[in-house]
């Protein structure tokens, strides 16, 4: 390849790639303004409002017993609703146990079991017949003309710590004090930052915990900016756990069939698109958070995010109903299409980026020396523009995460941080790819996570402690 021809080749895509790179930084400049200007808002009243907490579980004998525990001690006048999945280890016998603990049945902790074929397929539906239940108990104990608009459902992991303040945070005149939002999404972290991964290598247990420090940093300062801005644009999206919904706004969006989950692998962002194009409002609070485990594993956080990818991909089918919503602004719209289009964007970047190092490296090949001569002679420069411009909008996020989260002046080990994170952030490339990959092949099924301390169905567990 002549060099005329390289400098045609690389000019091309490295005009692609930097005006991707571009448009994302920009981009982060614009999320990371109100998010650090943000203050704490003032709390309301918990007592205004009936909360009932669902808490799907699918095979959680390791972790469940210690979340209900933790959910009645924390909050004892809210309901707590686990949804035992049909699973294959002692999650229902675990909360049996628990129910009827104190030698009477636990008015505020109820049980809601699933088999097979209607179970394990997908959280969505477990949280419906949570709903369901929900419904059939109020009818019963409420009566008909129970009001809706004060009850609240809270959809927490199995491992799932929502703070001790979520409920007066939520309560506050700007979030649920006010009648036109549906829903609130608390702030996300990570509970095991400190704590290493028992049981392995020094180099095993040391990467685990960074892995578990970098979805912290994740949570707290990306994404917790990205819901803070959404606030402008309208958008605010819902998450896995420690998600809000006022139980008026899951009737309006349930439909005749009583489930306003849907069968996306991402029911989280999935239900809030129907809220929002329902015409209620979201919101978000950093004021309050929930806190679970972050993954020690690669594999498994592989396949996590997989799943959250393939969700994302599936969720792209909704883009004409966000487009034709009289709720929806058009940057709310837009600012919908950017997030629907991240997988794939992803996916053109992971095709796109490598090409003018292929071509360098082929052109190399052919005639080392005048492709040196024209590298030192100043294209050097482009490939340095290159690589900062896809490194600085991840490298921002390490010192920000030091200061504002940790409290730390450290800013090296900021610095350091983000460098890991941009690393961290590559690896969605790959799972991407195998998102694609699911869809083509037509395989949509709910994989679950399983938890750091899960190892195999089936291992034995006190039932009376």
């Amino acid at each position: 390849m002549s060099p005329d021809t390289l400098k045609v080749l690389l000019a091309i895509t490295q005009a692609f790639a930097l005006t991707m790179s571009v448009a994302f930084i920009v981009y982060v400049v614009v999320i990371v303004v109100p998010y650090l200007r943000r203050k704490p808002a003032a709390v309301g009243d918990p007592l205004d409002f009936s909360w009932h907490f669902f808490v799907p579980c699918r095979d959680e004998q390791s972790v469940i017993r210690e979340t209900v525990r933790y959910l009645r001690f924390t909050f004892p006048k809210a309901h707590v609703w686990v949804v035992d999945d049909d699973s294959e280890d002692a999650t229902a016998r675990v909360v049996r146990a628990l129910w009827r603990r104190h030698g009477a049945p636990d008015k505020y902790l109820h049980l809601v079991g699933r088999r097979r074929p209607e179970a394990r397929t997908g959280k969505g539906d477990a949280l419906n017949a949570a709903y369901q239940a929900l419904n059939g108990w109020l009818a019963v104990e409420k009566g008909p003309d129970v009001t809706r608009d004060d009850i609240v459902v809270v959809v927490v992991d199995a491992d799932g710590r929502p703070a001790a303040n979520c409920l007066e945070v939520c309560a506050a005149e700007h979030l649920f004090g006010d009648s036109g939002i549906g829903a609130v999404q608390l702030d996300v972290r990570m509970s095991n930052v400190t704590t290493p991964p028992p049981g392995r290598t020094w180099l095993g247990r040391a990467f685990g915990l960074k892995l578990a420090q970098l979805q912290d940093l994740e949570f707290r300062t990306a994404i917790a900016a990205i819901q803070t801005s959404r606030g402008f644009t309208g958008t605010i999206s819902m998450g896995g756990n420690g998600q809000f919904t006022r139980l008026t706004a899951l009737d309006s969006i349930a439909g005749s069939d009583a489930q306003p989950w849907r069968g996306s692998l991402l029911e989280d962002f999935e239900l809030g698109v129907h809220l929002l194009t329902a015409g209620w409002r979201t919101g978000f609070t950093p004021d309050s958070h929930v806190a679970q485990e972050g993954l020690y594993s690669l594999r498994r956080f592989l396949v996590q995010r997989t799943r959250w990818g393939q969700g994302t991909m599936q969720c792209a089918r909704y883009l004409r109903q966000i487009w034709d919503s009289p709720h929806v602004s058009t940057l709310g719209a837009a600012e919908m299409m950017y997030y629907l289009a991240q997988p794939w964007m992803q996916l053109l970047g992971s095709l796109l980026y490598p090409i003018p190092f292929i071509l360098l490296m082929v052109s190399t090949a052919g005639d080392p020396t005048q492709v040196w001569t024209w590298f030192t002679g100043g294209a050097w420069i482009l490939f340095a523009i290159y690589g900062s411009f896809g490194l600085l909008p991840f490298l921002v996020w390490g010192p920000i995460y030091q200061v504002k989260c940790l409290h730390s002046k450290n800013i090296l080990r900021g610095i350091g941080m983000g460098m890991a994170y941009a690393l961290y952030i590559y690896t969605f490339y790959i799972t991407s790819w195998r998102a694609v990959t699911r869809l083509v092949r037509r395989r949509n099924g709910w994989s679950k996570t399983r938890r750091n301390t899960e190892h195999a169905p089936g291992v034995k567990v006190a039932l009376d402690s």
